[in-house]
């Protein structure tokens, strides 16, 4: 038997709220309960066989991921396409919600950034029926809290976030023991605390690629081996983003149909 942590968030609402909402006054109560391991690997075990590979490589230690590319083509396509071609290289994991994110996949740093490969830089949403928010460790990608809304950003969950279920496209884990090192970087230092700016961010330095199902996969002509940008070229990469009106930071605030719980998404 070992111990489970589990967060409680308590709010003074008349509605349910299944995470903290940043604008209510909530204050988390912890419980340790003991907890067979079996259980966890159970909830791993429901999930499909992943059919693609990558290792990042970050200041943090290595990340081994695992795609569910069958469940997720578009996605997994996407991220092993830009990992390709070396777009996540020198970026940082800006964002950090202690207990629930940690998000990364912007060139520019500031979270406003990103572009996916397909036509218009964005591309659509998918969902499957064994792929669940359900334990830290799983990937996903985030959006504007629009659907079909996705772009390069992604994060990883630090615990178990079923909101963000229909909502956030989730399309691979962490595998093995590089677990430990996302749990690092989960418990860095805050610029400010409640800021979810990391004071040092993880980098990531390089991504590799160790298993692909997609065998017509090629570099792109004219695309450099680092999107890391920095200057003019972030400069730019705003003005683009503020006129389509595509921003890229995760959001608690409802959605556009006034949903009560709070999405993971752009903000």
């Amino acid at each position: 038997m070992h111990l489970i942590v589990i967060r409680l968030d308590l709010c003074e609402t008349s509605s349910p709220q299944p995470f903290v909402d940043r604008e209510l006054d909530c204050q988390p109560l912890r419980l340790g309960l003991p907890v067979n391991l079996g259980t966890m690997s159970s909830l791993y075990n429901v999930e499909p066989q992943p059919t693609a590979k990558v290792l990042l490589e970050t200041t943090s230690g290595d990340i081994l991921l695992e795609l569910f590319a069958k469940q997720t083509p578009l996605a997994s396509r996407n991220f092993l396409q830009l990992c390709l071609e070396g777009y996540y290289n020198n970026t940082i994991f800006h964002r950090l919600v202690p207990g629930f994110v940690v998000q990364g996949g912007d060139p520019t740093g500031t979270g406003e950034g990103g572009e996916a490969i397909y036509d218009g830089g964005l591309f659509e949403d998918e969902f499957h029926s064994r792929l669940k928010f359900n334990r830290r460790g799983l990937l996903g990608m985030a959006n504007t809290g629009k659907k079909n809304d996705n772009g390069s950003q992604f994060f990883f969950t630090l615990g178990a976030t079923p909101e963000l279920q229909g909502r956030n496209t989730m399309f691979g884990r962490v595998a093995g023991d590089t677990i430990y090192n996302l749990m690092k970087m989960g418990e860095a230092e805050l610029v400010i605390e409640g800021s979810e700016r990391p004071l040092y961010p993880t980098k990531i330095t390089r991504a590799e690629i160790l298993a692909n199902p997609f065998d017509d996969m090629v570099k792109r002509d004219g695309l450099q081996a680092s999107s890391a940008m920095t200057g003019a070229d972030t400069k730019d990469a705003k003005k683009k983003n503020k006129k389509r009106g595509a921003k890229v930071l995760l959001s608690f605030e409802d959605d556009e149909e006034n949903a009560k719980a709070p999405v993971l998404k752009k903000e």
